[in-house]
């Protein structure tokens, strides 16, 4: 499956906008409690298939998955099992909690 992506600056946007994606950070949620992009949910990449269907019931929904940094392979996991789950607008924000921070742009606690 091929992994679409999203930029920092595009992310920024369509977070602002009248109909935001739904943001997902796929870490273990110690990680997630430690600080999140603003809006964000906790979907761990390893418990995708358990939690997303609660999280996000409409499997069209504009969805925005991130990790660490663009070394972390957790979202491009999670991307990807929420795809088999038929999820069919799933994106990678790449960066990461990692360059969200180095852009100056806050995290929530």
């Amino acid at each position: 499956m091929t992994i679409n992506t999203i930029s920092r600056t595009e992310l920024q946007t369509r977070l602002a906008s009248a109909r935001p994606p739904v943001l997902l950070e796929a870490l273990p949620e110690g990680y997630f409690l430690q600080g999140h992009l603003p809006t964000a949910h906790n979907l761990p990449h390893d418990r995708v298939r358990e939690i997303a269907p609660s999280l996000v019931p409409q499997k069209e929904s504009e969805i925005v998955v991130y990790c660490a940094s663009a070394t972390c392979a957790n979202s491009g996991i999670a991307a990807n099992v929420l795809g088999s789950l038929g999820y069919s607008n799933v994106r990678v924000f790449p960066g990461g909690k990692q360059e969200w921070e180095e852009a100056g742009l806050p995290l929530e606690a």
